[in-house]
């Protein structure tokens, strides 16, 4: 009875150690095997074999994987705080570097996201961080993508998601904004008025050049006042008249 018991008891221990043997990974998934402690081999996708008690595997995701940086008090280099968030998409596309340089690839990311985003916007103005994002967003995919080569991660964007301002900030703003529509309308305005001014010269100069122009005008005027409900009686007199009637004063004087 007790061999019976013995034989069964090995049979299901076989049994178990050949199903442990066989494992299978899905297309997004690698396998960093390691016979005795030691590194051996990454394998996958598919069915693969690992021998029980000597060889160990580790998983690893070689999907892109979206990170959410939280959000961090930025100290702008105009002395503004702010506070910001990000995200990050990030895959692994070395799982021996993965598993064997770091102990946890995906919060060693996330601390070096939140840290290169404090280093990074706290080199720029406010100013910067509200119309330069996308210069922002590859300063900051550049440096975390270089410090994470040696993890085996490959960081494909970066994305700041909100920049958000105390309400005095956001006053002082608004005042500088409205500040600013004032400036550029009175620019505008006296634009306007220097160009006004210059057709205004340009046309006494061609009347004076040509009096009978003038007359013309008058006359112009003269229809214009006709063709509206008024009691103002105008009597036009020619240019001519006046500068006779000078002329002769100045003559009598003399």
């Amino acid at each position: 009875m007790i061999t019976l018991y013995f034989y069964i008891s090995m049979v299901v221990l076989v049994l178990a150690l050949l199903i442990s043997t066989f494992r299978i990974l899905r297309e997004y998934e690698r396998g960093v095997i390691f016979l005795l402690g030691r590194f051996y081999k990454v394998k996958g996708p598919g069915l693969i074999i690992v021998i029980p008690l000597i060889q160990t595997m580790v998983r690893v995701d070689i999907r892109t994987v979206v990170m959410d940086v939280p959000t961090q008090d930025v100290i702008s280099r105009d002395n503004v705080s702010v506070m910001v968030n990000a995200v990050v998409y990030y895959r692994v596309v070395d799982a021996q570097k993965a598993i064997i340089n770091v102990e946890n690839f995906h919060e060693a990311t996330s601390q070096l996201a939140q840290t290169t985003l404090r280093s990074v916007l706290g080199q720029h103005e406010l100013d910067e961080m509200l119309a330069s994002r996308d210069t922002l967003n590859r300063d900051i995919q550049t440096i975390l993508d270089q410090q994470t080569d040696d993890w085996g991660i490959k960081v494909s964007n970066v994305e700041i998601k909100h920049v958000d301002l105390n309400e005095s900030m956001i006053r002082a703003i608004a005042k500088q904004a409205e500040s600013e529509r004032e400036r550029r309308a009175k620019v505008i305005h006296a634009m306007g008025e220097l160009e006004a001014s210059e057709k205004l010269r340009e046309a006494a100069a061609i009347l004076s050049e040509q009096p009978k122009a003038l007359q013309l005008r008058y006359l112009h005027t003269l229809t214009e006042i006709a063709g509206e409900h008024s009691n103002t009686i105008v009597f036009p007199l020619p240019i001519d008249l006046f500068n006779s009637l000078r002329d002769g004063g100045n003559t009598a004087k003399k």
